[in-house]
């Protein structure tokens, strides 16, 4: 792990498009401004744990059980689009 001392109001850059800016010191508690392309995303770890967590646990979902992410209803097959001009 890299470890870098900045003050209020410096930054660090993080390949060409990420600056992570230290925004606010107050006690224990550091603010941090992060600019990055909208392609990036960013979340504090915590959310990004519950995501992979949310994310691991929908791949684990018995395709019986379908029914209960659509509202009760059961979903359409894949199969040939009846989309308007198909055909």
């Amino acid at each position: 792990m890299l470890v870098l001392s900045r003050q209020r109001n410096e930054s660090i850059i993080i390949g060409d498009n990420i600056i992570i800016t230290v925004v606010d010191i107050r006690g224990d508690k550091v603010r941090l401004g992060i600019e990055a392309p909208s392609e990036i995303p960013v979340h504090r770890k915590e959310v990004y744990d519950a995501i992979k967590r949310e994310n691991l646990r929908a791949t684990q979902l018995d395709p019986a059980d379908a029914h209960l992410l659509t509202g009760g209803k059961t979903p359409e097959p894949p199969g040939p689009s009846n989309a308007a001009g198909a055909g």
